[in-house]
């Protein structure tokens, strides 16, 4: 018998908890759920759920404190921020933080069952113990050595801390240099949100972050080039 995908829900407001849970049961979730962030953190250090829908605004530690927990403890759970905050800076910090995704109350059942889906199945696509580069499967552009089949980069020969949302969405340009995608159309083949309408600020900040590890200059990027109007593109370090 396949092993139900587990997700657990940190979330002071008893009921949205309700809500979530009847949701995400009915679409074969099992599910775990902490009413503070100190419980959350340890029941995601402790249990390893497949994902984590997380509140900002939490009793006895925040949101914010906890995703930064869970990541320097080195987890990549996918965690998707519930919050009723509508400032930028939010939202931003959250997924500078290491968060995946954020939705904003009141949101679309529909809309957060299909961010659900589409993490999980990105994590689960992730390569867990990584395998030797298939022949061409090795990216170079100058000083940049991407290794697709071990999803590692390497600049000057020292490696990048990429996490897997930024080796994927490097490796995804890199494979077609020179050509422009949209923040949308990342949204769906970096993302994995088919058919995406919505915001597409996570694409920017994982753009920042991206070329904060990559560029010599971030602000002169010569890897990660924005075309005005148009979207993202990757070029080979002239």
């Amino acid at each position: 018998m396949e092993k139900r995908q587990r997700v657990l829900i940190v979330e002071d407001e008893k009921n949205i908890v309700d809500i979530l849970r009847f949701n995400l049961r009915k679409e074969g979730y099992d599910t775990q759920e902490a009413y503070d962030g100190e419980v959350g953190l340890a029941l995601a250090l402790q249990e390893a759920p497949d994902l984590i829908l997380l509140d900002l605004m939490l009793p006895k530690m925040n949101g914010f404190e906890v995703c930064k927990r869970l990541r320097d403890q080195g987890r990549s759970t996918p965690v998707i921020i519930i919050t009723a905050r509508e400032a930028e800076k939010d939202k931003i910090l959250g997924l500078d933080l290491g968060a995946d995704d954020y939705i904003t109350k009141p949101f679309s059942i529909r809309e957060l069952m299909a961010r659900v889906k589409a993490n999980i199945r990105r994590a689960a696509m992730a390569p867990q113990t990584p395998a030797p580069a298939p022949e061409g499967e090795t990216l170079r552009f100058g000083r940049l050595v991407i290794q697709k089949g071990e999803a590692t980069a390497t600049k000057d020969g020292a490696d990048l801390e990429l996490t897997p949302r930024e080796f994927e969405l490097l490796a995804y340009l890199a494979s077609h240099a020179g050509r422009v995608f949209s923040r949308q159309e990342l949204m769906e083949r970096v993302w994995n949100y088919e058919g995406y309408v919505g915001d597409v600020r996570a694409v920017d900040v994982a753009i920042r972050r991206l070329r904060e590890k990559v560029e010599d200059d971030p602000a002169q990027p010569k890897y990660i080039i924005t075309r005005r109007g148009a979207g993202y593109y990757f070029q080979q370090e002239p």
